[in-house]
Parts: C-alpha cells; sequence; structure tokens
C-alpha cells in the first residue's frame, strides 16, 4: 500500500513539473526564438465617391503612427522626419540579451543600405534600468555604425505598443507598414524585410 501510494505520489509530482516546464517555455521562448516576418496589410474599406474624390485630391498620409525622439546631441526628431526614404525601425535595449544577438546584422544591413534606408535604432531610455549612458557606452564598446535614438519620454513605445523587445517595423518612404518582426531577426529575416522595402 505505501508502495503505490509513493508511486502515485511521484507520478503526481512528475505532472505537475512536466506542466510547469510547458508553462514557463511558453513564457519565455517568445524573448528569444527568432520570429519570421509578419506582412502588414491595410484594411480594406468602403467608400463613398465623395470621400475616394477627396483622397485622390490629398497627398497621401502617413500611416504610421508618429512619435519624437532624440538623436546623440539631444536634438529631436519625428519619425515623419525621415520619409522620402524607406525605414527599418527597431526597438531596443543593451540590457536585452535577444536585442543583442541581431545588433550586428543590423550594422551590416546599414553599412550596406544606409544611403537608400534610415535605421531608426530607438533606444528604450527609461533612465533607470537604460541610460543615454549606459546604450551609448555598449554601442561604442562594440563599435556599431548606425545611428541611435533615444525614447527618453516613452513616447515612441507607447506610441506603438512596444512592451516587449526587439521588435522591427519595415516602413516604406511614403510612410506605410510593409512588414513587423517580432523578436530577434537572423541575417536573412533582416533581409527579407528590407527585399520588401524595395519591391515597394
Amino acid at each position: 500500500m505505501k508502495k503505490n501510494k509513493s508511486f502515485l505520489l511521484l507520478a503526481l509530482l512528475l505532472i505537475v513539473l512536466i506542466a510547469g516546464a510547458s508553462v514557463l517555455y511558453n513564457k519565455l521562448s517568445p524573448s528569444v526564438k527568432k520570429e519570421t516576418l509578419t506582412e502588414t496589410k491595410k484594411e480594406v474599406k468602403e467608400e463613398t465617391k465623395e470621400e475616394a474624390k477627396e483622397e485622390a485630391n490629398s497627398s497621401p498620409a502617413m500611416e504610421v503612427p508618429d512619435f519624437t525622439v532624440t538623436d546623440s546631441s539631444g536634438e529631436e526628431v519625428k519619425l515623419s522626419d525621415f520619409l522620402g526614404k524607406p525605414v527599418v525601425l527597431n526597438f531596443w535595449a543593451s540590457w536585452c540579451g535577444p536585442c543583442k544577438q541581431e545588433m550586428p546584422h543590423f550594422d551590416e544591413a546599414y553599412k550596406k543600405y544606409g544611403n537608400d534606408i534610415h535605421f531608426l535604432m530607438v533606444n528604450l531610455t527609461d533612465g533607470a534600468r537604460e541610460t543615454k549612458e549606459i546604450a551609448e557606452a555598449f554601442i561604442s564598446e562594440q563599435g556599431y555604425s548606425f545611428p541611435v535614438y533615444f525614447d527618453t519620454k516613452t513616447e515612441a513605445a507607447m506610441t506603438y505598443g512596444t512592451y516587449s523587445i526587439p521588435v522591427t517595423y519595415f516602413i516604406d518612404a511614403n510612410g506605410k507598414p510593409v512588414a513587423k518582426g517580432n523578436g530577434t531577426l537572423d541575417a536573412d529575416t533582416l533581409q527579407k524585410g528590407i527585399d520588401m522595402l524595395s519591391e515597394k
């Protein structure tokens, strides 16, 4: 009888451990696994003849939400300032392991496409866990050449609902969303997003 009780107890404990491991894996794995790109599709809406006429007469409007961040010299810049060329917008922090993993790919892409595409590497600068000084020291240590922008008021993160990083947006020259990558992007996936921009 005691053997049966011990066996049942061990079996129950094993089931609990497996279930717990499964829950932990599902919760933690999105932050470290590589993700594929999600193409952004514009919602189709029915328009009246008047609305269609008004839209045809107006200049094309930016579809992605705008925000303000600061550059390395402390000057304020807006996402909309970069329109006219495609934009690769990436949210990152120096304490984020998955962010560090993808940064060499972004640096290589910036060296290759920096004249034709704006790379906005937006640092989540909360002033506590991440400061401008910490972020700049990290970039300097690694020898990265892409420009870094600082979200010191969390405006960009809040505008884009950025609660998990890294996350990358591919935006065409007119401010229309093309694709989004959640999680660490490898070199091939980043290249795929850049190729999608050149198709637009």
